[in-house]
């Protein structure tokens, strides 16, 4: 056995000495023995009609006395003795669901853009379970069924913006460029190079050519990429571009587009599958300041990402007089078209754009909105 350490019974000081504590000169052997005399003479004033078996109850005390102060005096280092376990507590009679609630186990928590959110039962689930990521080839966003076949989003997510169009277009045009000018360096450079003899000269030529043609092999897919994205948003919003990334991983591809024309929605299609789909609070149920509310979204390809805040209030739009739900919860890009929720799960709005420049200003187009816009179909 290794050092042992030794706790003093009166002054709790502890030491490795087994023989007398260094503290307040307690003998520990006589300390054992004051204790036995303690327990003889408790025997005795039991009473002689029972003292055979007093007796031997002392002794059983005794003996487990002397061994608990012994395990507590003398134990190996850096081990903790147990802690007393807690007193018994009776509690008046309750409910049977009462006593259920008590021992089920605390909600799990779920990282959340950096912080965790308590999931309240199992609402979060749900809500991140009736959540997609959406990928377009000119872009990224996230969407959420308002039923079990239909997929709202921001019409940005889906639409094919213009100025992104040309300015993609001007990239590629000028990456093209510059791989037909290299292609026809190269083939400048094999000419000079069958016109040099065996040498020190054509051996570095052919190490020059060989490298330079290995790079423009690494950069032509990267050039037919861009390529296939422009021709691709030159076409125009279309169901096939649009692949829907459902919360089990499954990737499909959407069956029908419809874009709004009033406001910043879109609505998709899925006619293959029977998802989870995010609720509308009653009617009577308003958003309050202060309430706490979350985002579910896909920002920067972190698919499906809770993140919390708070109601900052409603606000009127004032171009077409539209309102608008502020929240301080995190919208970053590619949480656009998500959707903004309470803690019980229900939906209120569609998480649509950020100020520019400030930090905790979001909003998001009212659910009603929504089912206004497509009646036709969500009906």
């Amino acid at each position: 056995m290794g050092n042992t350490t030794i706790r003093c019974p009166k002054c709790s000081h502890e030491q490795t000495n087994t023989v007398e504590c260094g503290a307040c000169g307690l003998i520990f052997a006589r300390y054992r023995q004051r204790l036995a005399r303690q327990q003889d003479k408790e025997q005795a004033a039991a009473g002689k009609g029972s003292a055979t078996g007093l007796k031997l109850g002392g002794i059983v005390l005794l003996v487990l006395a002397t061994a608990g102060l012994t395990y507590y005096l003398v134990r190996p280092a850096g081990e903790e003795p147990e802690p007393p376990a807690p007193p018994i507590r009776h509690h008046a009679a309750v409910p049977e669901q009462s006593v259920a609630e008590e021992k089920t186990p605390p909600p799990p928590t779920v990282a959340a853009g950096g912080e965790a959110v308590a999931a309240r039962g199992s609402s979060i689930e749900e809500a991140r379970n009736a959540t997609v990521s959406l990928e377009t080839p000119w872009g990224t966003g996230s969407g959420f069924f308002v039923t079990k076949n239909y997929i709202v989003t921001n019409r940005h997510v889906v639409e094919v913006d213009q100025q992104a169009l040309a300015e993609t277009r001007s990239k590629v045009e000028t990456f093209r460029r510059l791989v037909e000018l290299e292609q026809e360096k190269l083939e400048q450079l094999r000419q000079e190079m069958g016109r040099l003899p065996d040498g020190p000269s054509r051996q570095q030529l052919a190490l020059i050519l060989e490298t330079r043609e290995a790079e423009l092999a690494r950069i032509v897919p990267q050039l037919e990429a861009g390529e296939a994205q422009v021709a691709a948003m030159e076409r125009g919003t279309s169901a096939s571009d649009i692949k829907v990334i459902l919360a089990d991983g499954r990737e499909l591809t959407a069956d029908f587009v419809q874009l709004s024309t009033r406001h910043d929605l879109a609505l998709l299609a899925l006619h293959t599958v029977d998802n989870p789909y995010l609720r509308r609070a009653p009617l009577d149920r308003r958003l309050q300041q202060g309430e706490k509310v979350y985002t579910i979204g896909s920002p920067v390809g972190l698919r499906h990402t809770v993140t919390s805040g708070i109601f900052s209030g409603y606000r009127v739009r004032t171009d077409d007089g539209g309102v608008l739900l502020q929240t301080d919860a995190a919208i970053n890009p590619g949480n656009s078209g998500g959707p903004l929720i309470d803690e019980k799960g229900y939906v209120f709005g569609v998480n649509t754009m950020i100020l520019r420049d400030t930090e905790g200003i979001g909003f998001a187009i009212p659910i009603g909105v929504v089912f206004e816009e497509f009646i036709s179909l969500l009906r």
